[in-house]
């Protein structure tokens, strides 16, 4: 099979021959149709992988080929994604609370084994999220990180139909988050830089739209009322900052983006209004399948550019470059 792999820390994405692996207990090998590409990528190319040579991918959508023994819920042929969650131990404190994503052996696929850029995966079996037939290969890959990470950062949050809820963000995890809250029956605010990006805020399903570059973010949020939720997908600790003071009482700062900077928090802020700053990890394969079928039903999906695997380094590039609207996806046709 073709497999793309960081060879070593620093190096180069190169493309390689390799046997098909052979499946263990518990295991399935699905065949990859489509494997999205995420910043998170950058992480085996930076030495994060546990070992090398190291395929990364963690968008990962195709079909079942093998079964390994004891594998009975899964079907061959079946369609079925895997994300950031590359199965649980089932024995840490974290799994016996049944926290999965929480699991502290920190199974992560694309990191801690071989991920989605190639022609195969091979996968634990609870790590697999079914696909709804609604969605196409292309457009579910994105869903098991980007997705999975908005749709679940939301849905937890606590805010409830009718609340306003803002998403700092139009980008890769923010063009989906302001289309999950407005299909979630918030009221959405989509906060971006520049003017010129308000008529596509709104094609999204946004009901108000901020220009952080004009307008004083958390001024124009009071004005509406405050806050229930700020969903935060952007890298700009600063942008999630200066939300903290537009949230309504007991409102939630949810961060989903990491910047490299620590955020700046108003203490005052947090206790007079009663608010919070939480970060969400992405989820469960089960909250994967959720997302998946989710946005099957509403229509939610990805904005993606394609590129064939023999390219991933064109791909990956333009990924990292930030110029990508707003997803890459790699294919095997």
């Amino acid at each position: 099979m073709k497999a793309v792999q960081f060879a070593a820390p620093g190096a180069s994405l190169q493309i390689v021959e390799r046997d098909i692996p052979a499946v263990p207990r518990g295991h399935v090998l699905v065949k990859v149709a489509a494997n999205g590409i995420c910043h998170s990528d950058s992480m085996p190319a930076a030495g994060m992988a546990s070992s090398y040579p190291r395929t990364p991918g963690h968008e990962i959508a195709g079909t079942i080929e093998t079964r390994g023994e004891g594998v009975t819920q899964w079907t061959q042929g079946q369609r079925v994604g895997v994300g950031w969650f590359g199965g649980a131990c089932f024995e840490c404190e974290s799994c016996r609370r049944g926290d999965f994503v929480s699991c502290q052996v920190g199974k992560v696929t694309g990191l801690t084994a071989d991920g989605g850029y190639a022609e195969y995966l091979l996968a634990p079996a609870d790590a697999l999220a079914a696909i709804p037939d609604a969605l196409s290969f292309a457009e579910a890959a994105p869903l098991m990180c980007a997705g999975v990470t908005t749709f679940n950062g939301l849905r937890h949050s606590g805010a409830r139909p009718g609340d306003l809820v803002a998403v700092v963000g139009l980008g890769g995890l923010g063009h989906l988050g302001v289309q999950f809250a407005a299909k979630m029956g918030f009221e959405t605010v989509a906060i971006a830089r520049g003017a010129e990006k308000e008529s596509f805020a709104r094609e999204l399903g946004a009901h108000h739209y901020i220009d952080s570059t004009t307008t004083d973010v958390a001024a124009a949020l009071k004005r509406l009322g405050g806050a229930s939720v700020v969903l935060a997908t952007v890298t700009d600790a600063q942008a999630m900052s200066v939300t903290i003071s537009g949230l309504a009482a007991r409102g939630r700062l949810v961060v989903v983006g990491v910047p490299h900077e620590p955020l700046s928090v108003s203490a005052a802020a947090l206790v007079m209004g009663s608010s919070s700053v939480a970060g969400h990890a992405s989820g469960t394969a089960k909250d994967s399948e959720d997302t998946l079928r989710f946005a099957a039903l509403t229509g939610v999906r990805p904005m993606i550019e394609t590129y064939p695997l023999e390219k991933a380094a064109e791909g990956f590039d333009r990924m990292m470059s930030g110029r990508a609207r707003f997803r890459v996806v790699l294919t095997n046709d």
